[in-house]
């Protein structure tokens, strides 16, 4: 019967169950990724800004959760995909920005703690640092909820027919997910009071510039639209600049 009921219930419920039971497991995933990268590398858990780090990181994903469970479910679902049906160029910039980037940041940073090698900072870096983190994750799922092809790989999406997103943040900018994604990158390490922690960080800032430009030539050469919606919005990541 239990089975019965679940097929019989609307598609767009079953979506949301699906999607918020998805990102239940992500941020558990990163509470588990980020405490151990943390954690380990520093020796302990007597370290208050990683605490402090993780809070606020949790915080916003619990409530960017909720929100896109109820306006986009499937945007959530499409980045928990893991399709072959992806640019090859992308797996390794993606595997490269999770593992020297992403992780990078926290344990290069958990050394730092450990060892001393940044000098001590002024208190109003971390807070910088944090302000900067949850205004890069409103960016980031501001673009997720505005856009519902937002994808954690870089494919068109044919079997969900895949559109152009105009509206929200996409009216400045063509990718104002990378912009989010790179604010709060390069904040976590001043959250964090790690300036060898911004080598990592940079190295993000590189790699996302690439993929941007990368993607950018593959929306052009393959998704409807995309062309006049480029000569509308002239500018990538920085309106003036690129």
């Amino acid at each position: 019967m239990r089975s019965t009921a679940m097929i019989d219930q609307p598609s767009g419920r079953t979506d949301a169950k699906k999607s918020m039971l998805v990102w239940v497991a992500k941020v558990i995933g990163f509470v588990l990724l980020a405490g151990a990268s943390l954690f380990v590398s520093y020796g302990g858990f007597d370290w208050p800004r990683a605490w402090v780090y993780m809070g606020v990181a949790v915080a916003c994903q619990t409530v960017a959760g909720v929100i896109l469970v109820s306006v986009s479910p499937g945007v959530i679902l499409e980045r928990a995909d893991a399709s072959t049906a992806v640019k090859a160029w992308d797996k390794v910039i993606v595997g490269l920005i999770n593992s020297l980037g992403t992780v990078g940041i926290w344990v290069v940073a958990g050394l730092d703690e450990r060892f001393q090698w940044t000098r001590t900072l002024p208190q109003a870096v971390p807070i910088i640092g944090l302000t900067f983190l949850a205004l890069g994750w409103c960016v980031f799922y501001w673009a997720m909820a505005s856009n519902r092809f937002f994808s954690g790989l870089v494919r068109i999406q044919e079997d969900r027919g895949h559109t152009v997103a105009t509206s929200g943040p996409y009216r400045y900018v063509r990718h104002p997910g990378y912009v989010g994604f790179i604010t709060f990158s390069l904040a976590i390490p001043l959250a964090l009071g790690s300036l060898w922690a911004l080598v990592p960080a940079g190295l993000i800032f590189v790699l996302v510039l690439i993929r941007t430009a990368l993607e950018d030539k593959a929306l052009h050469d393959e998704l409807g639209g995309y062309r006049e919606y480029a000569e509308r919005v002239r500018y990538r990541l920085l309106p003036g600049i690129w």
